[in-house]
């Protein structure tokens, strides 16, 4: 009953649901159960791209509240994202071509002001600044990417991080507040901060370099070494 459930209760883009969305892209899929999705005219999901279970999308303050003009939620082509992760979108969240969200990552662009001390800071309304995470990049377990951030190409953020501000491109983060600790440097590797150094691994000549170990240990007909 779950399979049967969970088949016929995910979106993808030959139901109806999909049709709701701003884009949907080929290949792409919402799975059962999905968390609260609202604002669906202002999301764009890629191709390829797979929304896993009990995931929150929404765009704008709260349902039947329109939306601002240029807000927006864009999920590029091929991104994964993982089970229970909200993504908040006041004004703009964009995700770039894969992208993958581990679980339980939080990424709003909004939060609650405080200024008037006599009014609950649940009721006031805090200024938005758009998100941006570039292609590439990975975002751990349990990670929050706050309001305003601009995430390079090619990131790691480490899980439970918590982010603000700029990271730049090929670049390792982590910590409360995230802070770099690892940069890659080219003809060098990945560089930590203590000077320690992870080399380059070029993946296409070691996967030919283990097909090659391969074949030969097919082809071996001598005796095992002792």
């Amino acid at each position: 009953m779950h399979r049967i459930a969970k088949t016929y209760g995910s979106i993808s883009p030959d139901t109806s649901s999909a049709k709701h969305f701003a884009h949907f892209g080929w290949g792409a899929l919402i799975t059962f159960p999905q968390g609260s999705i609202f604002g669906e005219q202002s999301i764009s999901i890629g191709d390829n791209t797979l929304i896993s279970e009990h995931v929150t999308l929404s765009v704008g303050y709260m349902p039947g509240v329109p939306t601002l003009a240029d807000s927006a939620l864009v999920i590029g082509d091929r991104c994964v994202v993982g089970a229970r992760c909200t993504l908040t979108a006041h004004g703009r969240i964009e995700l770039g071509d894969d992208v993958w969200l581990g679980k339980d990552v939080f990424i709003s662009d909004a939060s609650h002001g405080y200024q008037d001390p006599n009014v609950p800071v649940g009721r006031q309304m805090g200024e938005h600044q758009p998100i941006s995470i570039g292609a590439g990049s990975w975002i751990g377990h349990g990670a929050v990417i706050l309001p305003g951030t601009t995430v390079g190409r090619n990131v790691v953020v480490a899980a439970g991080a918590v982010v603000r501000g700029e990271v730049p491109d090929h670049s390792v983060v982590a910590g409360v507040p995230a802070k770099i600790v690892r940069r890659f440097e080219p003809d060098v590797g990945w560089v930590s901060n203590s000077g320690d150094v992870r080399p380059i691994i070029d993946f296409e000549v070691a996967a030919n370099a283990l097909s090659q170990l391969g074949d030969a240990v097919e082809g071996f007909t001598g005796p095992l070494p002792k």
